[in-house]
């Protein structure tokens, strides 16, 4: 890192929304997020990290495909967003606000406060039950991930889960239970987000959806070939529907078959400067997949997520390009979201 502009990447870091937009929370129990403790991300790292805004994420793992075991992922779901949304009353130093539109981000970031972001993975926990989409909603969350690891009855995953019988492909993308929760998505207000999707179901996601789609953590198949990133022409796809890549710190997805330790910021922002060179700065953005696997050498959690700016600044990218790829971009595919709900 260059000594020289560390400071003035400091104070830029410092005063940009800063917005993860993918953290995994623990379930049922963990450490204290108000506490500074074993996992990535608490309030005490995202203060030292200068870290304004976080998506907290509501994952749900895949399992059998029955009627109980849906009902199960969907319960999970919905108390795991209540915990979320019980951290704003949490009486501490720390001032924590729930922040489920793009202006309430901002305004957080104004009002000295940490923006926590309540949002789901998995879209199991739909079932065939579409009208859970509103009630995720109710409780904030502001995206989906329409899959993780295996099919589900909305859409296709990217990695079939052999263990669960999936075949490659089920439904050659989304099913049309599936372009119908995109419908009920887009009428309540929630980003469509494609990480850990199929090609087939990312691409008819772009197309069903009538906001942009965003895929909150993926990294670039060009630099390492793996099924959770995009493609060149999967990222033309989110350039033509004004969406958003959310580059990940998953070392797997960085470099092929690493271990976190052996990959550094310098290799999380090649993904930056190919994904920005492909589809343009509008379209790409940053998060970590904390505490969900993501982590490398020095951006081991929240607390260094300075480093990230160090980089880029390094590489020349200005404050209105970190700007953009700390939040910017991603609070712009929100208000389009948000505009479009009834």
């Amino acid at each position: 890192m260059n000594d020289a502009i560390q400071p003035d990447a400091l104070s830029i870091h410092r005063t940009i929304v800063t917005l993860d937009t993918h953290i995994d929370i623990p379930w049922p129990t963990g450490p204290d997020p108000f506490q500074d403790g074993t996992r990535r991300v608490d309030l005490p790292k995202m203060i030292r990290g200068g870290l304004s805004a976080a998506c907290f994420v509501a994952y749900v793992p895949q399992t059998g495909r029955t009627p109980a075991a849906e009902d199960a992922a969907y319960h999970r779901a919905i108390a795991m967003l209540d915990q979320i949304n019980e951290m704003a009353a949490v009486d501490s130093p720390v001032v924590v606000r729930i922040a489920n539109r793009a202006d309430a981000i901002v305004a957080a970031k104004a009002d000295g406060v940490l923006a926590i972001v309540p949002c789901v993975e998995n879209g199991f926990a739909v079932g065939a039950d579409l009208t859970r989409i509103a009630a995720f909603r109710a409780r904030g969350a502001i995206y989906m991930t329409m899959t993780h690891n295996g099919h589900n009855a909305l859409a296709d995953s990217c990695n079939p889960r052999r263990d669960l019988g999936d075949r490659e492909a089920e439904h050659g993308g989304l099913s049309a239970l599936g372009r119908q929760a995109i419908g009920m998505m887009n009428r309540v207000g929630m980003l469509v987000d494609v990480a850990h999707t199929s090609r087939d179901t990312m691409v008819q996601a772009a197309e069903e959806s009538r906001s942009p789609i965003v895929s909150t953590h993926s990294c670039v198949s060009a630099l390492c070939d793996h099924s959770r990133n995009m493609t060149d022409w999967q990222l033309d796809v989110i350039r033509d529907v004004h969406g958003v890549i959310q580059i990940t710190a998953v070392a797997a997805f960085l470099k092929p078959n690493a271990r976190p330790e052996d990959v550094k910021v310098s290799d999380f922002a090649d993904h930056i400067d190919y994904a920005v060179n492909r589809i343009g700065i509008d379209h790409v953005g940053i998060s970590s997949d904390f505490d969900g696997g993501g982590w490398i050498s020095d951006w081991r959690d929240a607390s260094q997520s300075p480093n990230i700016t160090i980089e880029l600044m390094r590489r020349g990218y200005d404050r209105g390009a970190l700007e953009k790829l700390w939040g910017a971009n991603f609070l712009r595919v929100m208000r389009v979201a948000e505009g479009l709900s009834v």
